[in-house]
């Protein structure tokens, strides 16, 4: 039986908030490809429209992806439908499947 020691196995403190200075930029990055591809399925580029629309759906998934991780990091679903505009409930509903 191997047993751990624990000198050898720091405790990190898990911070709840970790702020990142560039989301903001990245978001907007992100709105602006967006936009512009939608500029250009408007200029006659019928074939883009099926990836534009598919954009929803990996945007949805980046969603759930995003909420879990911060269900991980150790945010409530109060904290998180806060953020959104909506109910701990509504959120627990949309992308739960823990326990609140």
């Amino acid at each position: 039986m191997s047993t751990v020691k624990a000198s050898l196995t720091p405790s990190v403190p898990r911070q709840k908030r970790r702020d990142v200075v560039e989301n903001d930029a990245f978001a907007g990055f992100a709105r602006r490809i967006i936009r512009a591809h939608g500029r250009r399925v408007a200029t006659g580029d019928v074939e883009a429209l099926r990836d534009l629309v598919s954009l929803s759906s990996v945007i949805d998934e980046a969603i759930g992806e995003a909420v879990i991780g911060l269900r991980a990091f150790g945010y409530s679903w109060a904290e998180i439908g806060s953020r959104l505009g909506i109910s701990r409930q509504a959120a627990q509903q949309r992308w739960g499947g823990d326990k609140p």
